[in-house]
């Protein structure tokens, strides 16, 4: 099984809609931070071991046909080296309201990790050093944050080329998503879930 759709897109930027959406128009099973969080003790040492340079993509993706959010978005280049044909979804939104939505989630719980059960520690702390190789280290203001995000997704478009990769916002729908995976459009409504507040949910187990 290979990988054949891969999102570059950061957290907080529609990836778990991206990963519902995926999933329905038949490129599933779709790879996800979530998947890691509930398989943390095959998934941490895999995604630790890359986050060192050593990564063994097989082992990570077994099963999975894409992958969306991170990890997965902290190493494009290398996904888009072992995978040359697979197509690229860079998911985006307003760069203001992505620093707002990252400061009070994803940001909150890395600054928060001494209050985490022992359990969840190993994986955070691959999960901090995924975010802090995309470019997002601890201690960024919110200014820091946007400029930072801007980068991000610069990089992504002069890393993929750009018949491979699609710049795309969820408020979007399924449109240019269908188009780009060559899928006839559902009936079904296009996929919006994880608000902050189900963030917190999945983290804490209430999903």
């Amino acid at each position: 099984m290979t990988i054949s759709v891969i999102g570059a897109g950061v957290g907080r930027t529609g990836t778990y809609s991206l990963k519902l959406a995926i999933n329905q128009l038949g490129f599933g099973p779709c790879h996800h931070m979530e998947e890691v969080l509930f398989n943390m003790p095959v998934q941490v040492p895999l995604w630790s071991a890359a986050v060192s340079g050593r990564p063994d993509w097989q082992k990570v993706y077994s099963g999975y046909k894409s992958a969306v959010d991170w990890p997965t978005a902290g190493f494009y280049r290398e996904l888009h080296a072992a995978y040359p044909t697979a197509k690229f979804v860079l998911t985006h939104r307003s760069p203001e309201s992505w620093a707002d939505s990252f400061g009070e989630t994803i940001y909150k719980l890395l600054a928060g990790k001494d209050q985490l059960p022992p359990e969840m520690k190993d994986w955070l702390a691959m999960g901090e050093g995924v975010i802090a190789k995309t470019g997002f280290p601890a201690g960024l203001n919110r200014d820091g944050l946007i400029k930072a995000f801007k980068t991000h997704n610069d990089a992504v478009q002069n890393a993929i080329p750009a018949k491979q990769l699609l710049v795309y916002e969820v408020k979007d729908g399924w449109g240019p998503l269908c188009e780009f995976l060559g899928k006839p459009v559902p009936s079904d409504p296009f996929p919006r879930t994880n608000g902050r507040s189900e963030f917190w949910d999945r983290i804490s187990g209430k999903h």
